[in-house]
């Protein structure tokens, strides 16, 4: 997480650095601030995001960041004390640190051994391209779709969930994490306890607490979370909402076996409780287990399933499967929030998981991955042999690694983002105090497997420096 007076420091030091440049001048590069300053890629991406939003500068990629032609009617820094918001406002927070952190791209020379999305050379950007080509030449994808989404689209996703789901169970969202925060209004009330599983996925930690939801964590072992802390947390808590991700969890990668996943139902019917399934993973495994909604003849499941990891960032497509009254006030949360989700993309994604290119980019996406899941592992057994993953997963991006419990994480991160190499600290991974220090290494994000050893090898240089060894 990034320190906001940090960030306020940067941003006046690159001020001033404008004004004496003047206009068309050329600011040091994002690697040069770095090191001038001792700050994070973080840091100075959203100091030169304050300027370009007050029109000092102007990124050009690939070119650098450019000084602006300020117009005389532009606003001065000191033009209005806006400190009054802070009392409108009120005391509740929307903590976007984590999620910024988890998006932000590395810096060039930087290995990035974290993120969330496919590489731009494994993304079937040209075959977007042809389908969103085909689908808004039809005249119809311009009109206004169905409030929950085009029909073929939602059996398309129904079908994919399992079961006797049907498309009159499926809602088309912007995405899996909008699909988060539309559950989480919809399914528990501001101030009510929410049930995650410890570690757990950072964006819905984020957005349970922008819905004002207190969420509270219950342990996991190496099949998903334990049904027996699982019913205590019910008991104690009263909660009324579970979140998990059953299938390959982010960040250590479990994926719950079929006993497990009963035993979970069961738990939750027992509590008359809900079960908020975010099954992001399902493309990112050649085998994915049944999903808890095709085992649910209750409504007790929400299941969240997208397009995003599998296909694009900017495909967001996702869809939320759930019945009864449950179904009815997801419905309307979105049509208040956003009316519907637009048309010609889900005709883009519906012409894509048509087509024959559908699966051979899912063969080609399953065979990276197990490639770099290896390269990982052999490349910590080499460099870090006391940094251990937690499991070897059945697909994903992620390692979980365990880290010698007299290493400090924070540092460490911090270190190792001097060294050239970023990864994500487990802290944040932990709704309550984490049993240990953990990183979550993604194997995924780098350019080539070379790369993926080096960003290990700067990794195990800055463990050295760390415990002084």
């Amino acid at each position: 997480m990034e320190n906001d007076s940090s960030i306020a420091h940067v941003a006046a030091i690159l001020r001033e650095e404008a004004d004496r440049l003047g206009p068309g001048g050329r600011l040091p590069s994002s690697r040069e601030i770095m090191r001038r300053h001792n700050v994070s890629p973080v840091t100075v991406s959203r100091a030169i995001g304050r300027l370009a939003g007050e029109g000092r500068v102007v990124a050009r990629p690939g070119s650098g960041v450019f000084v602006t032609v300020r117009r005389p009617s532009d606003r001065s820094d000191t033009a209005a004390d806006l400190s009054w918001q802070t009392v409108a406002l009120g005391d509740r927070v929307v903590d976007d640190d984590p999620v910024a952190t988890l998006l932000q791209p590395a810096p060039e020379g930087v290995v990035p051994l974290t993120g969330g999305y496919l590489r731009a050379d494994l993304r079937p950007d040209r075959q977007l391209a042809a389908a969103a080509t085909r689908a808004v030449r039809r005249p119809e994808a311009w009109a206004m779709p169905p409030l929950t989404g085009l029909p073929e689209l939602r059996r398309w996703f129904a079908a994919q969930a399992g079961g006797d789901v049907t498309g009159a169970d499926a809602l088309i969202v912007s995405g899996g994490q909008a699909a988060l925060t539309h559950a989480f209004r919809a399914l528990a009330a501001p101030g009510t306890p929410l049930l995650v599983e410890t570690p757990t996925y950072p964006g819905a930690l984020a957005a349970a607490r922008a819905a004002g939801l207190r969420a509270t964590a219950v342990p996991t072992d190496r099949d998903g979370v334990r049904p027996d802390l699982l019913a205590e947390a019910f008991a104690v808590t009263g909660a009324r909402v579970f979140f998990c991700q059953p299938t390959l969890h982010n960040p250590t990668g479990a994926t719950m076996p079929p006993e497990r996943r009963e035993q979970v139902l069961q738990v939750a019917r027992a509590a008359g409780a809900f079960v908020v399934e975010d099954d992001f993973a399902r493309y990112l495994t050649e085998q994915p287990p049944p999903s808890l909604a095709s085992m649910d003849a209750h409504g007790t499941v929400v299941h969240v399933v997208s397009l995003t990891k599998i296909l694009s960032p900017s495909m967001r497509i996702a869809a939320v499967i759930a019945r009864g009254p449950a179904a009815h006030r997801l419905r309307a949360s979105q049509l208040v929030e956003s009316f519907f989700v637009a048309r010609p993309l889900q005709e883009t994604a519906l012409e894509f998981v048509g087509a024959p290119v559908w699966g051979r980019h899912l063969a080609a996406v399953h065979a990276e991955i197990r490639a770099r899941r290896d390269e990982l592992t052999a490349a910590l057994a080499a460099h870090i042999p006391a940094a251990e993953p937690y499991l070897l997963p059945i697909g994903g991006m992620h390692l979980w690694v365990r880290l010698p419990t007299e290493v400090e994480e924070g540092a460490l991160v911090e270190v190792a983002r001097r060294r050239g190499v970023l990864v994500s600290p487990g802290r944040m991974y932990h709704a309550s105090e984490p049993p240990g220090p953990y990183l979550r290494l993604t194997h995924m994000a780098a350019a080539h497997p070379a790369e993926l050893h080096e960003g290990v090898r700067r990794l195990a240089a800055a463990l050295a420096e760390v415990t002084g060894e």
